[in-house]
């Protein structure tokens, strides 16, 4: 079975945010294909956005979507990557998605000030959730009905999973691989892209 995984870019979205998730699941279909060709890849990658224009990320790097909201295919497992998210809060378009997206995929995630996203389409009332550490007071703030926790890489309940800022959305991501696809590839894919495997949030 091979899951979509549906990373949706904006203006002011941090690289890392979304090209290290993005890295993460592509990385694990390609170790995975080596390994073993005769299975179905694990992941499919793609990024969708509100419209085909280039996405002006920050710092300026320029990023084609790979699809619309109107004709992203079902995500498996949704990403919402952060960075300067506030546009992105008063957009019901944008939320409206968020929230459809969510109710038939496997799991929806979040890295950094993306929680925010997830807050404000109610994906995380009554839950536990984490963000960035320079963000955990104003989303204790802006949504109470969240338990907002610090000192965690990622925080899994199991259908919607946020990450702290930036890197530890890497972990998040190699976390996901483990759950969907075994602690044996998410290792392999570590060590494929150099960088620590940390099993425990």
């Amino acid at each position: 079975m091979t899951r979509h995984v549906a990373i949706y870019i904006f203006p002011d979205m941090e690289v890392l945010d979304f090209a290290g998730p993005f890295e993460v699941f592509s990385t694990a279909s390609r170790v995975s294909g080596r390994r073993n060709p005769e299975r179905p890849l694990p992941f499919e990658v793609f990024t969708v956005a509100q419209s085909t224009e280039p996405v002006l990320a920050r710092a300026g790097l320029r990023v084609l979507p790979d699809h619309t909201l109107a004709s992203c295919p079902q995500p498996g497992i949704l990403l919402i990557p952060g960075g300067v998210v506030a546009a992105e809060l008063g957009k019901p378009e944008v939320l409206d998605w968020v929230v459809q997206a969510s109710r038939l995929a496997a799991v929806t995630a979040s890295v950094c000030t993306g929680a925010f996203i997830l807050a404000k389409a109610g994906l995380l009332a009554g839950r536990t959730a984490t963000t960035h550490w320079e963000d955990l007071a104003d989303l204790r703030l802006a949504f109470p009905d969240v338990e907002v926790i610090a000192g965690r890489r990622w925080v899994d309940e199991g259908a919607v999973v946020s990450s702290a800022g930036i890197a530890a959305g890497i972990d998040m991501s190699l976390h996901l691989v483990a759950r969907f696809a075994g602690d044996a590839l998410a290792a392999a894919t570590a060590r494929q892209m150099d960088v620590p495997y940390v099993r425990e949030p």
